[in-house]
């Protein structure tokens, strides 16, 4: 407890680890949603686009975030339209995107013969120095997208299920991808000050997947990830305080091995609950009384809560009534208005044989 206090007396510290857990907030807010669409090419595409604005803003001593949003969002709008008008699957015009950007940022910092250190920055972070100003844009950008995620909630959610249904009922998914392409864009922009373009898709990825193997509704997810996210920017701070390590690079390592440590949790309470199944029916059988039916249901809840939320939203490669079912009671929530997260939905029947 004492090396954990020590770490953050300095003023530098406690900026960091209050920047840090803003990260953590934005990048659950976005971060939830870019792992439920299969969005981490784009993210990391994104990531690797604000280098060009970034290092042109750096050199001509303009603001960098400006030109890190120009950039980022340069690379959005490219992405669309080589999607629309060059009849280009996503990954192939983010791949290529990809790589002209960062072609194009490497070539604007070979340029310049002082920009190592201003390199190392961008590439990695530099949550140390993040100052007040830095603090007010990272809450700023916290608010922006928590706002709209909150609006554009169910119009994502059904997006995600069926855009073509979610196009008839009028939840326009056109608009709803640009808007979510538009946070990715705001997390990433904002994040990079801390753990850098290179890292900070860890900060987007890691924290929701730990997440999802606990919870299944969105929000409860992003609360989730939120949480879990700043416990690893506060983990990362102390090994580097006390390592010597760098902080960016320590705080995304943290967010991916809090997703591993988190899937080996959830696989080992998996493997217990269904061993403790046949064992629970086995004894009651040997004492001569059937098991209680309230302890039964209570296994097939927990067996359905422990489906990973990422295959909630998978369609199904099985042609099942059931599933169409889910999918049409789904859609009527949507034009309904009720509540509605995709998570709710009963895992689709296993095929048998």
């Amino acid at each position: 407890m004492t090396s954990l206090i020590e770490a953050f007396e300095p003023e530098f510290m406690r900026r960091a680890l209050a920047g840090g857990v803003l990260v953590a907030v934005l990048c659950a807010l976005v971060g939830t949603w870019v792992v439920v669409r299969g969005m981490a090419f784009l993210g990391e595409a994104m990531a690797h686009g604000l280098l060009p604005g970034v290092a042109l803003a750096t050199i001509l001593g303009l603001p960098v975030l400006a030109g890190g949003a120009i950039s980022a969002a340069a690379m959005a709008v490219g992405v669309g339209m080589l999607q629309r008008r060059g009849r280009l699957s996503a990954d192939t015009s983010i791949g290529l995107l990809f790589v002209a950007s960062l072609s194009v940022g490497v070539i604007i910092v070979s340029a310049s013969r002082s920009f190592a250190t201003d390199a190392t920055a961008i590439l990695f972070g530099d949550v140390l120095a993040i100052g007040t100003g830095d603090l007010a844009v990272l809450a700023g950008a916290v608010i922006v997208a928590g706002a709209l995620a909150f609006v554009f909630h169910r119009a994502f959610v059904a997006l995600t299920l069926d855009p073509r249904q979610a196009e008839l009922l009028g939840l326009r998914p056109r608009l709803a991808q640009v808007v979510l392409v538009g946070l990715v864009t705001i997390a990433v922009v904002a994040a990079y000050q801390a753990v850098g373009s290179l890292l900070v898709v860890g900060m987007l990825l890691g924290p929701a997947v730990a997440a999802g193997r606990w919870a299944r509704r969105i929000p409860a997810i992003m609360l989730l990830a939120a949480a879990i996210g700043a416990a690893c920017v506060v983990v990362g701070l102390v090994v580097s305080w006390h390592a010597g390590t760098a902080a960016g690079a320590t705080i995304a390592a943290a967010a991916v091995a809090a997703a591993a440590v988190s899937g080996l949790a959830r696989a080992a309470v998996d493997a217990t609950r269904r061993v403790r199944g046949p064992r629970a029916a086995a004894d009651a059988e040997r004492r001569g009384r059937a098991p209680h039916p309230a302890a039964d249901a209570s296994v097939g809840a927990a067996a359905s809560a422990a489906v990973p939320f990422e295959s909630a939203l998978m369609p199904s490669t099985e042609p099942s009534t059931g599933s169409e079912a889910c999918r049409r009671a789904d859609l009527n929530a949507v034009h309904s208005r009720a509540p509605l997260d995709p998570f709710d939905r009963p895992p689709a029947p296993h095929r048998r044989g």
